[in-house]
């Protein structure tokens, strides 16, 4: 209606390039919002189709045996009480914003940690930040590090958050391969013929998910020679470093690299049992003179998410400086280490099928023979189980592997449970083979 009372028809005196969405005569068309171009290279099939299926199949009241998420909890590992005792006591004190990089004790028990690690590198408290998990921290990082275009050496078989966010954050992942034949050790040669100018950083996953290598130090070391002579900023995923069986050796990159800029994570989710708390950290080391920009962004991006989650940050003092129950579930009568015993052995009763002894972390990763089993898409295959035999597993492609020719099985289960599983998956299998 204009000043004088007259119906205006508005959309035709609306010019096109001011028009939000198009426009039949009178009558403007309903817009439709469409999945931003970002994300068309993102994906993360722990939680993706297959897990929404497996959902729907719970909501009709069907029981889903879940083997694809490290979720200890749902599996009986409860936090040790020393940990919730602390964290309600600090409640009346964790009801407003803590400082942007985190509470002050939680730093100084992440510095205290390390300091404890012969040869890691000296930091300090501002070299610390807290996050809402590590997979907020690796976020904040890749975000605060990449420009478009910008390539970041991943590990295949990975944690697939490590492809996703360099994705979303505008770069390129480039995997290079882990060498099954080798216990699952990164092959050195096809990582640094993947290198080229556009490499800014390497990702290290020790010990490793999915596949449960930890790896050695001449590896290591070669890894960190790379890193030195490419200039590469180094970032370790070290979430599992206290997770190891046999007599498996954890070596902190960052004490073969004191020279180079490395950041290490790590967090509460694992070896103290407590993911839904979401506490995880990253120490900032090296040489920082050159990076003075990189830190910026990366406080930058804490200060806009004002901070961690308050009540997680004081679970951490009290959890890194108390007994270290871990070490109860990972020796000889552990649970944790009977059940990848079980695990392990069972798998490789199956006909044609193989899996490298994990070594930590709490996965297998088998491989599925394709001449035995002539698989074209491992995603229906998981489908296929989750229907018949109502256990949830993720497909090797979804770990970022080339081939069609593996799964990851989560070993949280009771012993008995993860065999019996096992022996449901070798008889479902039976309808694959040739």
């Amino acid at each position: 209606m204009d000043s004088y009372g007259t119906i205006v028809d508005v959309t035709a005196h609306q010019l096109p390039h001011q028009m939000p969405w198009p426009a039949v005569g009178s009558q403007l068309r309903q817009r439709t919002f469409a999945q931003s171009t970002k994300l068309q290279d993102v994906l993360y099939e722990i939680r993706g189709p297959i897990h929404a299926q497996a959902a729907r199949m719970e909501a009709e009241g069907h029981r889903i045996l879940k083997l694809n998420i490290g979720n200890p909890a749902p599996f009986g590992f409860e936090a040790p009480d020393v940990i919730m005792r602390d964290m309600i006591q600090a409640l009346p004190h964790a009801q407003g914003y803590s400082d942007s990089q985190g509470i002050l004790p939680a730093r100084r028990a992440v510095v205290t940690r390390y300091e404890l690690v012969e040869g890691f590198p000296r930091f300090d408290v501002d070299d610390v930040y807290l996050g809402n998990g590590v997979s907020e921290l690796i976020s904040m990082v890749l975000q605060a590090l990449l420009d478009n275009g910008d390539q970041v050496l991943i590990p295949a078989p990975d944690y697939p958050l490590w492809t996703a966010s360099t994705s979303l954050a505008g770069g390129t992942p480039v995997h290079y391969l882990c060498d099954e034949t080798q216990g699952w050790q990164p092959d050195i040669a096809d990582m640094e013929s993947k290198i080229t100018e556009r490499t800014k950083a390497l990702v290290v996953i020790n010990p490793n998910n999915p596949t449960g290598a930890v790896y050695g130090r001449e590896v290591l070391s070669q890894i960190a020679e790379l890193a030195r002579k490419h200039q590469l900023l180094l970032l370790a995923d070290e979430i599992y470093d206290k997770i190891l069986y046999d007599d498996a050796e954890h070596t902190n990159m960052a004490t073969l690299a004191p020279d180079l800029l490395c950041l290490t994570f790590n967090g509460l989710s694992k070896a103290y049992r407590v993911a839904g708390y979401r506490a995880g950290w990253v120490a900032i080391t090296g040489p920082k003179e050159h990076a003075t920009s990189f830190l910026e962004g990366i406080n930058l991006l804490a200060n806009m998410r004002l901070c961690p989650n308050v009540p997680a940050q004081h679970a951490i003092q009290v959890a890194l400086g108390g007994h270290q129950s871990i070490d109860d579930l990972v020796l000889p009568g552990g649970r944790l280490l009977e059940q990848r015993d079980v695990a392990w052995s069972k798998l490789n009763e199956i006909p044609g099928v193989s899996c490298v002894k994990p070594s930590g972390a709490l996965y297998a990763f088998p491989r599925l023979d394709p001449e035995v089993y002539p698989i074209q898409d491992d995603e229906q295959l998981v489908l296929d189980l989750l229907l018949q035999e109502k256990i949830l597993v993720t497909q090797g492609t979804g770990f970022n592997w080339p081939a069609p020719d593996h799964l990851r099985i989560v070993t949280l289960p009771w012993a008995r449970d993860l065999s019996g599983a096992i022996e449901r998956l070798g008889n479902f299998l039976v309808g694959y083979r040739l």
